[in-house]
């Protein structure tokens, strides 16, 4: 049986990730490929309650903890979810994946470099996406979306000097890795977003 297809999408907070790639999702089930969309932190019911320990508003989580939170939910989810799905041929979305734990918890937190590589190995297992969309926009626009969005979670309410070194930590990363990742606005319309990640996936997915 052929292998699946892991595809990521990050960015930072307000810039529509979540909202693409539920669309993608549907698009590629209309299109008739097996598909599921998953989520991080989260995504299955053990990484779900470290999902809402993460962001419930208030805690006071230190950093260190935070770091190995997220690794203790993407174990869980990449070994329960991820890989058994891609060993059944099924296209993985995934909203946020190990870009997200660099460029928060390394940009952002600046925790050592080398400690989150590491950890993001070894909570994968070595699972690298095949293709990463990111969507950027630029900070304030991306809190104001966030602000109209409802409650925000803990990481929400963290402060705009935070949030732009997110940001700049997912560029950074798009820089480093163009294969992989492509960066794409997230000021532009929902539908034109949409139809230019069909763009990209469809020509990355017809060269498999």
């Amino acid at each position: 049986m052929k292998k699946g297809i892991f595809i990521t999408f990050e960015g930072p907070d307000g810039s529509g990730k979540s909202t693409q790639a539920r669309l993608f999702a549907a698009a590629l089930v209309k299109k008739g490929f097996s598909c599921i969309l998953t989520r991080e932190p989260g995504g299955t019911p053990f990484a779900e309650s470290i999902r809402n320990l993460l962001l419930k508003p208030g805690k006071n989580v230190f950093p260190l903890t935070e770091l190995l939170l997220y690794a203790a939910s993407r174990a869980q989810h990449t070994q329960e979810l991820i890989k058994p799905a891609l060993a059944r041929g099924t296209v993985v979305i995934c909203d946020r994946y190990s870009d997200s734990t660099i460029a928060y918890q390394y940009f952002g937190r600046k925790l050592d470099k080398q400690l989150i590589y590491r950890l993001n190995e070894i909570a994968a297992g070595g699972l690298k996406p095949d293709l990463t969309i990111v969507l950027d926009i630029k900070t304030r626009q991306g809190m104001k979306r966030v602000s109209k969005n409802g409650p925000k979670d803990r990481l929400e309410n963290e402060n705009i000097q935070f949030h732009e070194r997110i940001r700049n930590g997912f560029l950074k990363l798009a820089t480093e890795d163009p294969k992989r990742i492509k960066l794409i606005s997230g000021n532009d319309s929902v539908e034109a977003i949409h139809a230019k990640i069909m763009e990209i996936a469809w020509a990355f997915l017809k060269g498999k």
